[in-house]
């Protein structure tokens, strides 16, 4: 009963940040860097020069897959895709890796960022707390 109790406590203070976030934004939208255009796809190890971003809703549905336009920008890729993302409403973004400036931007947008390495719908589950 204590491990119930305990697991149930851990689920839902890692649960609360991402619905205290939405309530605070009206709605959640969550961007995650990834090698491909399909939630089978991997999360792509750097968030600014990842070759996509799935944008997802509050309950995980893709809503649409984008080529990220900085990919291969000779320079200032992280805090160029940070507003980019900024733009489409995201407040929750998942690579594997971020750099500092793509940080930087994601903080003073208030925009959630989230390191996670695996597959794209496995990302989107975690931090969106679903099964």
């Amino acid at each position: 009963m204590k491990k119930i109790i305990l697991f149930l406590s851990l689920v839902i203070s890692l649960t609360l940040p991402v619905w205290a976030y939405a309530a605070e934004k009206g709605t959640v939208k969550v961007a995650v860097a990834s090698t491909g255009e399909t939630t089978a796809a991997t999360v792509s190890n750097l968030a600014a020069r990842s070759p996509y971003y799935l944008i997802f809703d509050g309950k995980g549905n893709l809503i649409e897959a984008i080529s990220n336009p900085y990919k291969d920008a000779a320079g200032g890729a992280g805090p160029s895709a940070a507003n980019f993302l900024a733009e489409k409403d995201v407040n929750i973004v998942i690579a594997e890796s971020f750099g500092i400036k793509m940080i930087n931007v994601l903080k003073n947008k208030q925009v959630r960022y989230i390191e996670f390495e695996g597959r794209v719908n496995e990302a989107v589950k975690k931090a969106l707390g679903l099964k």
